[in-house]
C-alpha cells in the first residue's frame, strides 16, 4: 500500500491562500506597479519566500509573507492569486480544499477595503473552481495579532461577504493574543451559522487548546500537537472527535520541532486523535500535500495505515454536509 492509495480523495483543510503566491505572479505584478524587490529572477528571489531549514518561531515564520503580500497592490490582484490557488490545487492533483485567507493582512500593505479583497478573492476561486470543476470553500481569518479592535473591523469585511465563507479562523500571534480576547468576535462567527477553526497548541500550549474550544466554539483546531501536554485535553478531544489540523514541514519551519522524526503526530495518532495532514503555506514550506504525505508523514514515524487513516478523518473533519462527503467519497472510489 502506497501513501497515496488512489481510491481515497486528496484533501487539504488547512491551506493559507495568502501563503501560496507563484514567484512567477509576484514578479510580475511588481513589473506591473514598480513594488521594489530583492531580485529580478525566479531563482533569486526564492531564498526571500521559501525557508530552507528552520525559523527561529512562527513570528519570524511570518514574516517570509513580506514579499506574497507586498504584490497586493489592488483587488485585481487579490482575485488573481485566488484564481491562481485553485490551479495549483488542481496541479498537485487535490481533490478538496479549504482555503484560508487574512482580509486585513492582505489589504494592509496598500492600504485596501478589506472586504472588498473578501469580495474579489471570492471571485477569483469561483473562478477557478469553474474552469477547474475542483470544489473548494473559504475559511475567513480574523489576524489576532492586530488586536481584538482591528479584528471587530476584519469581521465585519468578513460577514459582509459571509456567504462565500463556511467558517471562520482566528490565526497568527497565538501567545501574544489568547483566545479570550476574541470571546465577542466569535459569539458573532456563531450566530451567523459559520463553522470555527482555531489555530491552538502550536506556539502556545494546552491551555490555548482548550481556550479555543471552551471560549471560542471550535469545532476543529489548526495544529493543536501541544495538546499532549495535557492528558485530561488529550482524551477530550479523542472523546469528542475534534479534528487537528497537522501541518508536518510547517511545524517544522517555525522551530516548533526539532526534525521530522521528533514531530509528535504520531503519538497524536496513537492516542486516538482525530488527525489530518495539511501543507499550510505551500511557498513558504517548499511544499504540497502529496509531499506531506509520501515524504514528511512517514518520515515522522506515520506507518501506512495511520496515514491512511488522516485521509479518511480528512473526508470526516471537512466542512460539507454528509451528502457532499458521500459524493466525494464515491468520486474516487468509483
Amino acid at each position: 500500500m502506497t501513501t497515496l492509495d488512489s481510491d481515497l480523495p486528496l484533501i487539504d483543510l488547512h491551506r493559507h491562500l495568502d501563503g501560496n503566491v507563484r514567484l512567477t505572479t509576484i514578479l510580475d505584478l511588481a513589473r506591473q506597479h514598480g513594488v521594489e524587490l530583492p531580485a529580478d529572477t525566479a531563482e533569486e528571489l526564492l531564498p526571500y519566500v521559501q525557508i530552507d531549514g528552520n525559523e527561529p518561531g512562527l513570528m519570524a515564520f511570518l514574516e517570509r509573507f513580506q514579499y506574497l503580500t507586498a504584490i497586493l497592490v489592488d483587488l485585481d490582484a487579490c482575485r488573481r492569486i485566488a484564481y491562481e490557488n485553485v490551479l495549483d490545487l488542481q496541479r498537485h492533483g487535490i481533490d478538496y480544499a479549504e482555503l484560508r485567507f487574512s482580509p486585513w493582512f492582505m489589504a494592509e500593505s496598500h492600504q485596501l477595503d478589506p472586504a472588498g479583497v473578501v469580495a474579489a478573492v471570492a471571485d477569483g476561486v469561483a473562478q477557478g473552481r469553474e474552469e477547474t470543476g475542483l470544489p473548494c470553500q473559504l475559511i475567513g481569518i480574523l489576524s489576532r495579532t492586530y488586536g481584538p479592535e482591528i479584528c471587530h473591523r476584519e469581521l465585519d469585511a468578513l460577514l459582509a461577504n459571509r456567504q462565500h465563507l463556511v467558517a471562520v479562523d482566528l490565526a497568527g500571534d497565538e501567545a501574544g493574543f489568547p483566545a479570550p480576547l476574541f470571546k465577542e468576535h466569535f459569539r458573532k462567527v456563531a450566530d451567523e451559522g459559520l463553522a470555527v477553526t482555531v489555530h491552538a497548541g502550536e506556539a502556545d500550549g494546552a491551555q490555548s487548546v482548550w481556550s479555543a474550544i471552551n471560549d471560542l466554539g471550535a469545532s476543529r483546531i489548526g495544529h493543536g500537537f501541544r495538546s499532549l501536554e495535557d492528558p485530561a485535553l488529550v482524551e477530550y478531544l479523542a472523546e469528542h472527535e475534534i479534528p487537528l489540523e497537522v501541518c508536518i514541514t510547517s511545524n517544522l519551519h517555525i522551530s516548533a520541532v526539532v526534525d521530522y522524526p521528533s514531530h509528535p503526530v504520531t503519538e497524536l495518532a496513537e492516542a486516538g486523535l482525530k488527525v489530518t495532514l495539511n501543507s499550510d503555506d505551500p511557498s513558504i514550506s517548499g511544499i504540497d500535500l502529496p509531499h506531506e504525505l509520501e515524504k514528511a508523514a512517514p518520515a515522522t514515524g506515520l506507518n501506512a495505515d495511520q496515514i491512511r487513516q488522516a485521509r479518511l478523518n480528512a473526508i470526516d473533519a471537512a466542512f460539507l454536509s454528509e451528502a457532499e462527503k458521500t459524493e466525494l467519497r464515491a468520486k474516487k472510489s468509483g
